[in-house]
Parts: structure tokens; C-alpha cells; sequence
């Protein structure tokens, strides 16, 4: 997998060293360094700075975009995903306006990188907002969400695998993680995220329908993950799997009962995958509306969990795992220990 680069915000920013702090004695690093991962569904920043534990949160940001809402059809972003995205944009460039950032990155990921318009949109973004995004590879997000989430894998022998569900692409990589960082052993990258699924195989009116759409759903990952399914060590004695995404953070508040979503609760938690199997498979036979009604579903998700369902639910096919470890860090958490500490991975 080939070297990254890093691509700082340009509000006036200084051009600070990333070097890492540790690497010179003495050094307290007091700086600020911000992360903005804009996504198929989601935009979202991340401004911290550097502590003993890894990194201190001063100020984040999170919205549903839905940037590439109606890309599966037409090939483009469309004009009201974009001037979603834009006001979002806009208020994360305030953010970052007020803080001195010492160094900043701002990715773009599956969306525009399959959109006709998409260089059009990163133009106008740097235009109008001052974010100047960078269309990364999904071999490059694969690396970036395991570098910001590797920490949370439970301790044991053999390979294991870390995904993250997104909302345009699925990217799967197998690490080894003896030492003091993973080794990246092999990756995929699927394109199908809980949005492009979604607009590819619809919805259906009766519980049967949505069940036999459920398995539809289900068989045209499979098809997509089929060629890394076979390259995978076989007979493992306790496979391990890591997933971040809204789509496990969200099933693991499910299997908690959350009235509300809470991040100290989900994050670094460890849930039985047969847990998960059977909440995915009583979400897919719900309606739009009764999905709502799980307070940590909501309306903003209720048309998309399944999708996400469907998708895990293949990852635990492949990879049959026992119990899955549940991440809310990922793209942005690694493109801050990127900036504040180098390369990595």
C-alpha cells in the first residue's frame, strides 16, 4: 500500500512539523491539529490535541449529509446533496476559523470518488468554504480507519479483521498485531455502503417482501467480498473482528437498550455477533416506521440500518467470529495520529 500525504486546511494555517512529540525529549505539544472526513452519508470533524493517552477532543462536528444520495442512479452528486453538504462545510470552516490549527486534513471518500461531478464539488467546497478536500483511495481509507481504530482489537494470536461500513463502501483489512503497531496483511474495498445498497435493491411494502429483499441485499455483498472471502486464513481458533460505523455503533445501542446514544457506552464495547445476527434480522422484517421507533435509529437512519444489517451480517459470514468489538473512532482518529505523530501503517 503506497505512501499518503497529507493535505493541510488553508484558512492561513502554519505548516507545523507532524513529527512526533514523543521523538523529541521533552516536548509537550500544545498545538491544535483538526480531521475532517466527509463521506457518502456523513460530514465530520475532529479538533484535538495531543496528550499522554494519544489525543484530548476540544471540538467535533457530525451531520448527515446524504452527499451521495441518488449517485447510483445518475452517476453525480445532486444539487441538494451538494447544498446539504456545503452548509455543512460551512460550519465546520467556522470551527476551524476560530481555533489557531496548527495542521489539518480534509478527506473526501467513495462519493465523490464514483461521482462524475465530483472534482466540480471539491471546487466549489474550497471556493466557498476554504476546506480544501482530498479525494483519498479506498486503500488509503481502509488504512486511515484501522490506524484510528486498531487499539480497541481484543488481545489474542492470529490475524485479525477490522471493517468499516460506510455509506458508499465496505473496506475490510486483515492485520497482524503482534508489535507495536498492525501490519496490514491484506485489504478490499466493496463498493456497497448502507447508501448505494439502499438506492440499488429499494424497499418493500410486506414483512416478507423486506425479508426476501434482507437476503437479496445479503447475496449481492457476498458476491462483492467473494474474492477476499477466499484469500482468508481458515481455521482460526478464535477469529478476531473490530468494526467501526454507524452501522454497529448504532446495532450495539440497539443490543443495550440506549435511550440515547452514548459513546462511553459503545465505544471499546464487546457484543456477542449472534446478538447482532438476531437484531439484524428482526430490523430487516420491520417497516421504515417501526425502525424509527428504536430511539437510536431514529428517522435519519431508519431507511439505511438494514442495509448496513445486511452487510454485517456477510462480514460475520466470512469471518465467523463469536464476539465483535465495537468502534466510534475511525477515519478522522487516524488522520489525527497521522498528523500529530507521522505515517504509521
Amino acid at each position: 500500500m503506497g505512501d499518503l500525504t497529507q493535505t493541510p486546511f488553508r484558512h492561513g494555517e502554519s505548516h507545523a512539523s507532524s513529527a512526533s512529540c514523543e521523538a523529541r525529549a521533552g516536548c509537550a505539544d500544545h498545538r491544535l491539529y483538526a480531521a475532517l472526513d466527509l463521506g457518502t452519508n456523513n460530514c465530520r470533524l475532529l479538533i484535538a490535541r495531543p496528550s499522554a493517552s494519544g489525543f484530548a477532543v476540544v471540538d467535533a462536528f457530525s451531520r448527515i449529509v446524504r452527499l451521495g444520495e441518488g449517485l447510483a442512479t445518475t452517476g453525480r452528486l445532486s444539487d441538494a446533496a451538494i447544498e446539504r453538504t456545503i452548509a455543512a462545510l460551512g460550519i465546520c470552516a467556522d470551527k476551524l476559523k476560530r481555533r489557531n490549527i496548527s495542521l489539518a486534513r480534509s478527506v473526501a471518500t467513495e462519493a465523490c470518488r464514483r461521482a462524475t461531478n465530483g472534482a466540480a464539488f471539491i471546487d466549489r467546497a474550497y471556493r466557498e468554504t476554504g476546506i480544501a478536500l482530498d479525494i483519498i483511495s479506498a486503500e488509503e481509507e481502509a488504512r486511515l480507519a484501522v490506524l484510528g481504530c486498531h487499539v480497541l482489537i481484543e488481545p489474542g494470536d492470529g490475524p485479525a479483521l477490522v471493517f468499516d461500513i460506510g455509506g458508499g463502501s465496505t473496506e475490510l483489512v486483515l492485520v497482524e498485531t503482534h508489535g507495536p503497531a498492525p501490519r496490514v496483511l491484506d485489504w478490499h474495498s466493496t463498493p456497497w455502503g448502507v447508501v448505494s445498497l439502499t438506492e440499488a435493491t429499494g424497499h418493500a411494502d410486506s414483512q416478507a417482501g423486506r425479508l426476501a429483499l434482507y437476503e437479496r441485499m445479503r447475496a449481492v455483498v457476498g458476491e462483492s467480498m467473494a474474492p477476499f472471502a477466499r484469500r482468508l486464513p481458515q481455521g482460526l481458533a478464535r477469529p478476531r473482528l473490530l468494526g467501526t460505523s454507524g452501522t454497529v455503533t448504532t446495532l450495539a445501542s440497539v443490543h443495550l437498550g440506549l435511550e440515547r446514544y452514548d459513546r462511553s457506552a459503545v465505544d471499546g464495547l464487546i457484543v456477542p455477533t449472534a446478538a447482532m445476527r438476531q437484531i439484524s434480522t428482526d430490523l430487516a422484517g420491520k417497516s421504515i416506521a417501526e425502525r424509527a421507533l428504536y430511539p437510536c435509529i431514529g428517522h435519519e437512519r431508519a431507511d439505511l440500518v438494514v442495509a448496513g444489517c445486511a452487510i454485517l451480517e456477510t462480514i460475520l459470514d466470512l469471518w465467523p467470529a463469536e464476539r465483535l468489538g465495537i468502534a466510534d473512532r475511525g477515519i478522522r482518529e487516524g488522520i489525527l495520529r497521522r498528523l500529530m505523530h507521522g505515517r504509521g501503517l
